[in-house]
């Protein structure tokens, strides 16, 4: 049992309603996750600061820090930390900011437990793959530059500001050039889910790493749209570096 604890994911929980806390305590410990949580936003910075933690699920607004203000510290650490943030903010501009904040993915209140565990789940399977990925070493294409390890891009030699999830989405994109992909293979790759009514979420992603990576978004050259089947990443001039 030793053994297995000293295996299991640790979770900060921060959470101000102390109901939902309860009860997703409840679940992601069934589930084997150890869970430590805390209400209060400054403290949760404290704890951050203490221990190595897993992944943290984080409520936006929370006492004396909010949460997009934790989102932010964290994403200043050199250990990257997966983040989820659950809140009663449901709008796209809100799940836009949490997302260009730093969270890897955004849930809005009042959603399914069981969501919640499957993206946990996901979450963490992306992180697996991230990190066999890291492996390979740095990608350079079309004047990018993608280091799996510091999860930074550059574009002829300008740092790119990504979200987690757009790292994440180029850099299979440019580990599989030339290759065709849906938006559910998307989906599945990328996000480790398959929803359709999730795949607008593809489409908003792809627009805005085309905005951040091509000269002209409107005609890219990176990304390319293969008409009736998917998206690709341009396979010319593409080098791999160890």
């Amino acid at each position: 049992k030793g053994l297995l604890r000293a295996a299991a994911k640790q979770i900060l929980l921060v959470e101000d309603d102390g109901d939902i806390a309860s009860l997703l305590r409840l679940h992601l410990e069934d589930e084997g996750y150890v869970i430590t949580h805390e209400v209060d936003g400054a403290k949760a910075l404290l704890l951050l600061e203490q221990a190595q933690w897993d992944a943290v699920i984080l409520d936006l607004m929370l006492p004396h820090v909010d949460g997009l203000e934790i989102c932010r510290r964290i994403r200043q650490l050199t250990r990257y930390l997966p983040i989820i943030i659950i809140s009663a903010r449901s709008s796209e501009t809100d799940r836009i900011t949490g997302l260009e904040t730093g969270a890897d993915d955004y849930l809005a209140k009042p959603f399914s437990v069981q969501e919640l565990i499957a993206r946990i789940k996901a979450l963490f399977r992306r992180q697996q793959a991230m990190g066999q990925a890291q492996t390979n070493g740095q990608i350079c294409a079309h004047g990018l530059a993608l280091d799996p390890l510091l999860r930074s891009v550059h574009l002829n030699g300008k740092e790119v500001v990504l979200t987690p999830r757009e790292f994440e989405l180029l850099y299979f994109f440019a580990r599989h050039p030339g290759e065709v992909f849906s938006r559910l293979a998307l989906l599945e790759q990328v996000w480790g889910y398959q929803h359709e009514g999730y795949e607008h979420t593809v489409n908003t992603h792809i627009n805005r790493l085309r905005i951040k990576i091509e000269k002209d978004a409107a005609e890219p050259e990176i990304i390319r749209t293969v008409w009736g089947k998917g998206y690709k990443f341009a396979e010319l001039t593409y080098d791999a570096a160890v």
